[in-house]
């Protein structure tokens, strides 16, 4: 276990030679292409800058081994803040984890230019340095990675909204056109948006065409059916168009009950007839 007294080397390294060492990281970041044109380098000055000093401030009781305490914690929300913004500018987790770790080097050299004549010191103090950077980068990672996955699933709850649009197609007549595998988190999301819909405008059916759906499982069609017990729930009726002929085979092959839901080949015949239903009558003008 290693005392204060053996840490506090490191601290005064660093507080003495601060000007020099945040030159000298950012020379690293530089080389290591760390920016990619995604952020300023007066950006970037700012930012080591700011690491730096709260770094040393942290530091100042010469304890770099526990980041957990109280200290380090302006250190770790400037590094969540950090990560946060480099995965929202789209860095990838290796630039954002140089922002971190190209800190060794300069550390590392300013540290064989203190201690060179004090072998003992300079290992225990490179240990010290390398179990410091390590923890902070991996910090770093954490956060940038879950703000990546946060986006990723943000990203997906979007790209569901926009693949299940409700449609109107006549008075009292919706259409969702589905494209696309139909798992559980889209039915969900066909639902909420569907019974919205019915609830907004009053509709008296809704027309669920699966003709961009590429293939049709037991599970697809349990997903299907608990969305037309959803639909009838709320006094609406639903129609399932688009089902072809390979689908309506490996319906009854799989055995689902399909009865009393109503199909159709294809959209322009489920309009058809929800038209009738609601009293339109549909024909050719006469030549």
């Amino acid at each position: 276990m290693l005392t204060a007294k053996e840490q506090v080397q490191t601290s005064d390294i660093l507080k003495k030679a601060g000007g020099q060492l945040a030159g000298d990281w950012f020379q690293e970041l530089r080389t290591a292409g760390s920016m990619d044109g995604k952020i300023s380098e007066s950006e970037l000055k700012t930012q080591t800058t700011e690491f730096l000093n709260l770094l040393l401030a942290a530091a100042q009781d010469g304890d770099l081994s526990d980041l957990n305490r109280p200290a380090w914690v302006p250190v770790r929300e400037f590094l969540d803040s950090t990560s946060r913004s480099r995965a929202s500018q789209g860095f990838t987790a290796d630039q954002t984890a140089t922002f971190i770790f190209s800190l060794k080097k300069p550390i590392f050299a300013l540290l064989r230019k203190e201690l060179r004549n004090n072998a003992d010191a300079l290992a225990q103090e490179t240990w010290v340095v390398t179990d410091l950077i390590d923890k902070l980068g991996l910090h770093t990672i954490k956060t940038f990675q879950k703000t990546r996955e946060e986006i990723i699933a943000r990203q997906q709850e979007e790209l569901l909204e926009l693949s299940t649009p409700v449609v109107k197609l006549w008075d009292g007549v919706l259409a969702l056109p589905m494209i696309g595998t139909l798992d559980s988190a889209r039915t969900q999301v066909v639902m909420e948006s569907l019974l919205q819909r019915i609830v907004e405008t009053g509709a008296e059916i809704a027309i669920i065409d699966i003709t961009g759906v590429p293939t049709v499982d037991t599970l697809v069609a349990q997903h299907l059916l608990k969305t037309v017990t959803a639909i009838r729930l709320m006094g609406a009726d639903c129609i399932i168009s688009g089902v072809r002929p390979q689908i309506a085979q490996t319906i009854v092959h799989l055995g689902v009950d399909l009865q009393g839901v109503t199909t159709k080949a294809t959209l322009a015949d489920a309009l058809l007839l929800a038209l009738k239903r609601n009293g339109f009558v549909v024909s050719k003008p006469k030549a």
